[in-house]
């Protein structure tokens, strides 16, 4: 559903990313059917154990002693959808019977945004089968759970793919940051001093431009007024140029994104067509 969602934002403005997001969201769909059905095969038969209505399985444990009775409220308390309310099929809930709702869909409207909330979404996927195989011990659920894990990792991977060829990608949006505070790491511990690739060197930036490591924040805080006085460091940007930057990138996205719209009436797709056209195909 977050894939199908985000897809929308960029139908016309960039058909080949819709034309990606539409793609991995079937096959996540297709994701939904191997679950479920592999769910059914494993409880294969207790359906129709429940829909016994005529052997009254449960009522006649009731009638046959106190140990009857207890067993049966213990099975209802440790599973109440899968007894009460599923009937022994699959329900859409997590591995702690919260169900599923539009909550979980991350869809920001910004691509560069969009594609960082996937590559996070396949990595908590993958690592969720990984977690899973280690609870069974039957082969063809192993190598069902190994197959969805892979293609996760093929999705991790198109999505990183996806996400490199739309720049600029960082940081997300229009808004640039302001320089006077972008390159700064403080050093919050009282322990050791911890250098990194994070808080030293160049770090993700072009040549000339570094990390600012404050050792002593109180003292640097007090130094510039809660920085009020901090002066750009590490940065070779200005802030008339993060302001130039800006307008341009508004300018651009913007102009994009009217380009594309088209004017009158819209139509989600076109006729007279001979055979059915892709999405893709049917905008352009």
């Amino acid at each position: 559903m977050q894939y199908f969602v985000q897809a929308f934002s960029v139908r016309r403005t960039q058909p080949d990313k819709y034309d990606l997001l539409m793609d991995i969201a079937t096959e996540e769909f297709s994701h939904l059917e191997i679950v479920g059905a592999t769910i059914t095969m494993l409880l294969n038969g207790v359906n129709g154990e429940l829909k016994d209505a005529a052997g009254a399985s449960g009522l006649d444990g009731l009638l046959n002693g106190q140990a009857s009775k207890e067993e049966y409220i213990h099975q209802a308390m440790m599973n109440p959808h899968f007894l009460i309310l599923s009937g022994g099929g699959p329900v859409v809930t997590d591995s702690a019977g919260i169900p599923w709702t539009g909550t979980y869909v991350n869809a920001n409207g910004d691509l560069s945004v969009d594609l960082r909330s996937n590559i996070g979404a396949e990595s908590r996927a993958k690592i969720v089968y990984e977690y899973l195989l280690q609870f069974t011990d039957d082969p063809y659920v192993k190598e069902t759970l190994r197959f969805l894990m892979t293609r996760e990792i093929a999705h991790f991977q198109m999505f990183t793919a996806a996400l490199e060829t739309v720049q600029p990608n960082f940081p997300p949006g229009v808004l640039q940051g302001d320089p006077r505070y972008t390159h700064t790491y403080f050093n919050m511990s009282d322990g050791p001093t911890v250098r990194g690739p994070w808080n030293e060197g160049q770090g993700p930036w072009k040549d000339g431009e570094n990390w600012v490591y404050i050792d002593k924040p109180i003292e640097q805080v007090v130094e510039t007024r809660g920085q009020i006085d901090q002066p750009i460091q590490g940065s070779s940007q200005t802030l008339e140029d993060a302001a130039d930057i800006q307008r341009e990138l508004a300018r651009i996205k913007s102009s994009h994104i009217k380009r594309e719209t088209p004017e009158g009436e819209s139509q989600w797709s076109s006729y007279p067509q001979q055979t059915p056209m892709s999405p893709v195909q049917i905008d352009h």
